[in-house]
Parts: structure tokens; sequence; C-alpha cells
């Protein structure tokens, strides 16, 4: 899997606007919307992402310090996403406690990304929630009525029913 331009599509698909900075090798993705701004820093090996992103996190800093002191109070919400295919199971903790680091920038690390889901999940802080309950409407009808004991079933069932808004509130004026 091309990690950076699945990055890159599902950040798009998130609402983030995202361009590639070419210079730094490998290119890094940078993202932004209007509550933040990130940078992708995609490595070969899990030991090359444990030994150079530090150097990788100041190099995006440094180079785009002009646009994030225009950023105003986005600029306190700053991202550094470290990611790698590679894993072994000593580099794994290793890799996530680089989140742990609470300098400069919030921080997403991880190692083992080789499926579009392992990146979804991955990069969950910064999409919108996705879960969707189902609820088809005799389920709500009985959760609903379950929740509102207090109230009477002759105005449930006027107020699940198409009965006028102004019937239902007569009825609620009438009852105790």
């Amino acid at each position: 899997m091309d990690i950076a331009m699945q990055t890159e599509v599902l950040l798009r698909e998130a609402g983030y606007e995202t361009w590639t900075w070419t210079v730094p090798n490998p290119a890094v993705i940078c993202f932004e919307n209007a509550a933040l701004i990130g940078f992708v820093h995609v490595f070969p090996t899990a030991n090359d992402l444990l030994t150079r992103w530090q150097e990788a996190q100041n190099s995006a800093l440094s180079h785009h310090s002009p646009a994030l002191h225009a950023a105003g109070a986005k600029a306190w919400n700053v991202y550094s996403i470290f990611l790698t295919e590679e894993q072994t199971s000593v580099q794994h903790r290793a890799v996530e406690r680089i989140e742990e680091d609470f300098t400069l920038t919030r921080k997403i690390a991880r190692a083992g990304v080789r499926t579009q889901y392992d990146l979804e999940r991955t990069l969950l802080p910064l999409t919108a929630i996705q879960a969707q309950p189902l609820i088809s409407e005799t389920d709500f009808e009985d959760r609903l009525r379950s929740r509102l004991k207090d109230v009477s079933p002759e105005v449930l069932t006027a107020f699940l029913s198409s009965t006028p808004a102004e019937e239902v509130a007569r009825i609620l004026e009438e009852k105790p």
C-alpha cells in the first residue's frame, strides 16, 4: 500500500486541504483545516522512524514557521504524524512511545501500517466520528416509550403519530 497517497486521500475525504512538500526525502504530506495543521512523515523502516522523527518534525516546523506564525490559534493545534509499514515486536512500543513526547506538536506514531484499515484506525483522532447507529422505527418507538414512562400513553401516541403539534400541545396541557 502507498501510505502517503492513501493518507492524502483519507485526509481529503475528512475535509482537509492537503499538499505535498517535496523538498525532504521522503516527501511530507501537509494538511490543514479550520482547526488544525499537520505533517505526515512516512519512513521506510521502523528503525528509520525511531532515529529520524525528531529531525523530521523540526525540519517541517522550521520550514513552515512563517505560515504557523500567521495561523493564529490554529498554531497551537499542530500534528506530526510518523508512519511506517514495517513493524517488529521490539520496536512497536518504542514507536508508540513517541506520542508521549508533548514537545512542539501533538504526535501520532505507528509502525505496521499495512492496510487501509490500519491507516483509518491510526488517523481516527483527525477524522469525524463515523459510527451511525441503526435504529428501526419500531426500535425507536419502543425505546422512546420505555424512557418516557412519566408521560401519559395518550400523549406519546399522539406525539409519535401524525397528530398536529398543536393537538399534542393541547393534550399535554390537559394531562397532569
